[in-house]
Order: structure tokens, then sequence, then C-alpha cells
């Protein structure tokens, strides 16, 4: 997520970090990289020329402390300002005060409506609420069986009429949202390739035919400053509530997180992160801050590991920790939790650090799923003492699992390893991981 602007960022400020002191001239050197990366990343001009001059004007008129070296100073004030160009404040759903809650999802066809719609029901029903879909793209073909697949994927229920009147379908399933004792209806629009008259007399038709408690606009985080400009068409005639950016996990032109705050007046309420269903997040201003700048994101790492971790799981390995009796079926237990948290790269960037560490490094996914088809191919009895595995049994172990002895080898190697840390820990060292898989913490 916006990879190249956090590396160039941290070049930036590596070269200030070796000043002594704050002047007008390095100050404008720097303000100058920082210009640069921003555009680099398709930032609106008019938005970078603004923060940039914020930046400058902050920084002249700070004092620097005596704990605080210039590259410190510096961070902070970009790092300030850019929670406030991207919205200050978490903005959240609206809801209703008497069920059901309307959401009315809104953007060009491409930019990830459906497949958004899915994941928000996913979202709240991690949140304890019980969302209705509706299928009210009636001229994209494949939109509704989409819609359908996604649903049942998911175990939500999905409204649709076929190909009917999309007004007349968005009024009819909030009595079925009420029938079913649904207390959220999520609206899946139509889009178009480009804006057109008819599409938004329809929008705007069923805007005040349903009258929503909020409408999100989604648009594709890869098309930059395309997505800004659309943005602000749909602003002009619908007064959307939020913005929700897809395809976040990917780097191209992400400058569009930067800009469309600033241009639309509308808040950033979600992002998407990937294609599973899972991969989504609420928007934290201060948290994209800190991971543009390289200073990882452990509160949402938390976050997530509190949704996903068993806590009586949990609770039942520490104790085992802490009499060294931590075996493989523990390893493959927490292995699985790992993953359920999302890909391996996206986990170990919120960590502060690491992100830049691994800009070159090839994060493989493969070698969770090779460790975890080696523990799968023993029996029970060897999971649980693994000191029986013997060279027969490795053998068979790499036979079932279609990997080689050496591969079986080097997991138990670096088991063995990690058992021997675990010794080493004191006690407290446990109580501090709130819950999280071991490898995390």
């Amino acid at each position: 997520m916006l990879e190249e602007l956090t590396s160039k960022l941290e070049s930036t400020f590596r070269r200030l970090r070796g000043y002594g002191k704050l002047t007008e001239k390095n100050i404008d050197d720097s303000l100058k990289e920082i210009r640069r990366a921003l555009l680099e990343a398709d930032v609106n001009y008019k938005v970078v020329k603004d923060f940039v001059a914020s930046v400058k004007e902050k920084a002249l008129g700070e004092e620097v402390l005596r704990s605080v070296t210039p590259g410190q100073m510096i961070v902070k004030i970009v790092h300030d300002e850019l929670v406030r160009l991207l919205g200050g404040t978490t903005a959240n759903i609206r809801t209703a005060g008497i069920p059901p809650t309307i959401i009315m999802l809104t953007g060009l066809q491409g930019s990830g409506k459906t497949t958004f719609a899915a994941k928000l029901a996913k979202y709240l029903q991690k949140k304890n609420r019980k969302p209705l879909l509706v299928a009210a793209d009636v001229y994209r073909p494949a939109a509704i069986q989409q819609l359908k697949i996604l649903g049942r994927s998911i175990n939500v229920l999905v409204y649709d009429e076929g190909a009917g009147d999309p007004v007349k379908i968005a009024f009819n399933s909030i009595s079925q949202a009420r029938q079913q004792m649904l207390d959220t209806v999520i609206l899946d629009t139509a889009g178009r390739l480009h804006i057109d008259e008819q599409m938004m007399q329809e929008l705007v038709n069923i805007k005040n035919r349903i009258r929503p408690h909020e409408i999100l606009f989604v648009a594709d985080g890869m098309t930059g400053q395309d997505a800004v400009n659309t943005a602000q068409q749909f602003a002009e005639k619908l007064n959307f509530d939020g913005v929700v950016l897809t395809k976040m996990d990917g780097d191209a032109r992400g400058g569009a997180a930067l800009s469309i705050k600033a241009i639309t007046g509308k808040p950033i309420k979600f992002i998407g992160v990937g294609e599973k269903v899972d991969d989504i997040e609420q928007f934290h201003p201060d948290r994209m801050a800190s991971r543009i700048l390289g200073m990882g994101d452990v509160v949402t790492l938390v976050e997530k590991a509190q949704e996903t971790i068993d806590r009586e799981k949990a609770e039942k390995l520490e104790k085992k920790l802490r009499k060294a009796e931590f075996d493989l079926e523990d390893f493959l237990d927490q292995l699985q939790q790992i993953k359920k948290m999302g890909s391996l790269e996206s986990l170990l960037k919120m960590i502060p650090g690491v992100g830049s560490q691994l800009k070159n490094a090839q994060v493989d996914e493969k070698n969770l799923v090779r460790v975890e088809a080696i523990i799968n191919s023993m029996t029970n009895e060897e999971r649980r003492n693994p000191r029986i595995l013997n060279g027969s049994r490795r053998k068979r172990i790499a036979m079932g699992s279609g990997t080689r002895v050496q591969d079986v080898n080097a997991l138990m190697r670096q088991f063995e390893q990690m058992k021997k840390m675990m010794k080493q820990m004191n006690k407290k060292s446990f109580r501090g991981l709130g819950g999280m898989p071991f490898g995390i913490g």
C-alpha cells in the first residue's frame, strides 16, 4: 500500500537526520523531495501545494526540543499534516434508530462495488449485525449471480427480483429485511463505464425513494486522480456520505487516498486490501499516516488478532508455554490462526520498521502451506511427541505431504529452536502478547 511513496519519504527523512539543526535551506530541500514523491504517487497538484506549504510553515515555526532531532521533528510535522489531509478522525457508518439501516453503494462499473458489498456484509456480521444484500444492478448480466455466490460464501441472504426496476427492488428489499428481522440493508446499485445522465438520475430516484442512512461512493484506488474526479462529480449529484477505496493492496497511483478528502470534502470510511471477503479495513487517518511514513500499524494488527484468535485456545497455549509443553499441534493451530488474519506480507508490514526491510524481499506464502501439509501428514502421537520422529517416520511424512525429507528436517530444527526460545522467555513476556499468535507477538 503506497510502498513507493513510503520508500521515498523514508529516504528523505534519513538525509534530514544527518543535520544538526533545522534551517530554511534543509527544510526546503526536504520539501522538494516530499513534493516530488507525492506528485509521483498521483496526489492532486493543489493538494500537494497546500500540504507542502503547511509543513514548511509549521517546521519553520517549531522550536526543536533538545531530545528531538531535526529529522524526528519533520517526521512528526509531516505525520500530523497527513492525518489532517486524510480526514483527521475516523468516520463511522451512521445507523438507523429504528432498523433497518440502509446503506447504498454507488460508483462506476469495475470499481469493485459488488465485491465490496459482500465484504461490508462480512464486516458487519463481525459487529453482530444481520445484513441483507440487495441486487439492484440489473444491467450487468453477471452482477446478480456474482452477489448470490458471494452471499452464499458468507451465509448472508441476497434479495433480487431479476431484471426488474431498480427503484422498486430497492424499496421492496426494505420490507424483506423487516420480515426476516435483518437490521442492515446493503444495496448494490448499477455502474457504468463512465458517468451518464441516465445512471445518475436512476441513483437519485433510488435515493429519493428509500432515503438511505448512508451513501458510499466506491472507487478503484489504483486509478488515482480519475477516481478523485469521478468522486467529485458523484458528490455534486448525490451528496454521498463517504468514500470506499478498493484495491489498496496494490501500489499503482495510490495517491487517490491522499487527495479525495481534500477535493470532495467527504471522508474515506473503508479500504479494500485484498480479494478475499475478509480483506476490508475501516479507514483510520492516523493509522494510514503511520503506514505511509513506514511506522507500521500495530493497533490494526492487534485488532486483527483479537478478531480471529480464540481466547480460550490462547489461554491454554499460554499455560503450555509456561510449562514448556508446546507441541506441533499447538504450532499448527497457531499457524492456522495467523492465516485467518490475512497475508503474511501484509501482517509483517504492520510491524514498525519491518515494511522497509521487506521492500526487496519475497515473502513466500507457500512456505506456510508446506509446513501445514507436513504437520497434517503426522499422526496425533507424532504431533504431541515429536521426539519419536525417526528416519523412517520422516520419510513417510515427506511422501504424505508431497515434500522432501530435508523439508521435514528443516521444520523440526526450527521447531526445536522455537521451543528453546520459549523456555528462555520470562513468564511476563506471554502476558504482553494480548492473545496474539506467538509468531506475531
